[in-house]
């Protein structure tokens, strides 16, 4: 039985990679990619990247709840952190903004994939973490992408670690150094759920109800660089309350 199982799970994780493979494919080239080379008809790019994860996630059977009492301005630009342990981490964030264009700060490694390659490079900004040059350059790209309107995700952990056992991973600089740099408020999410519904092993994960909470929403324009280590650490200990609640 426990074969079975394991074996059902693998189907199912391999139709979540083909679906999503599939869309990009389809949506990617032919919407997401021509509409996203000019900064006045990324808004209209970003509706396809949220088509393709609306039918990636809800057509692997995955639900999602949102939680948080607080409201975002739809007019305002924000830097959305959030822990981050499942590559559905992205499409839950991409379905919960429809009226903020966000563009991903993501590892410089997904742009070598052919076909998503030049996509991704079109609708993220890179980052190599080993270099300082490409650390400078995701500075400069996140303001330019925040003065033309766009909202920027980052998760702080520095993306999903082998070692799944803590709640929460220290977080790096960057996310905090660019929102106080621009002047952008920072919202704070706990994903609950992906870490147990979809983590990296095959043989592991189950279609389910994913909770999506907005912890809070930080205002920086009182902030220097000076506050970036007591911001970074109360974002920490925030969201890491927030996961250990569920």
């Amino acid at each position: 039985m426990n074969l079975l199982k394991k074996i059902l799970v693998v189907l199912w994780k391999v139709w979540l990679v083909v679906l999503s493979s599939v869309l990009v494919l389809i949506i990617g080239v032919f919407w997401t990619f021509p509409l996203a080379l000019s900064s006045k008809t990324f808004p209209l790019a970003y509706k396809g990247i949220r088509l393709w994860a609306l039918l990636s996630f809800y057509g692997s059977g995955f639900r999602l709840e949102s939680q948080g009492s607080t409201q975002l301005n739809k007019d305002q630009t924000y830097l959305f952190i959030a822990n981050h342990s499942s590559m559905i981490d992205i499409l839950i964030l991409a379905i919960l903004h429809p009226n903020h264009p966000l563009v991903f700060v993501g590892k410089e490694e997904l742009a070598r994939i052919p076909i998503f390659g030049k996509i991704y490079r079109q609708i993220c900004i890179t980052v190599d973490r080993k270099s300082a040059r490409s650390k400078a350059h995701v500075f400069g790209s996140a303001k330019q992408k925040i003065g033309q309107g766009n909202s920027l995700v980052i998760f702080p952990e520095g993306g999903i670690a082998d070692d799944q056992t803590p709640v929460l991973h220290p977080f790096k600089d960057g996310a905090f150094t660019i929102g106080i740099a621009t002047q952008t408020p920072i919202a704070v999410y706990a994903l609950k759920g992906p870490k147990e519904m979809f983590p990296e092993a095959w043989t592991k994960g189950y279609p389910g109800k994913v909770i999506a909470e907005l912890v809070e929403v930080i205002p920086t324009e009182n902030l220097s660089l000076a506050d970036k280590n007591a911001l970074k650490n109360h974002c920490f200990d925030q969201l890491e309350t927030a996961l250990m609640r569920q």
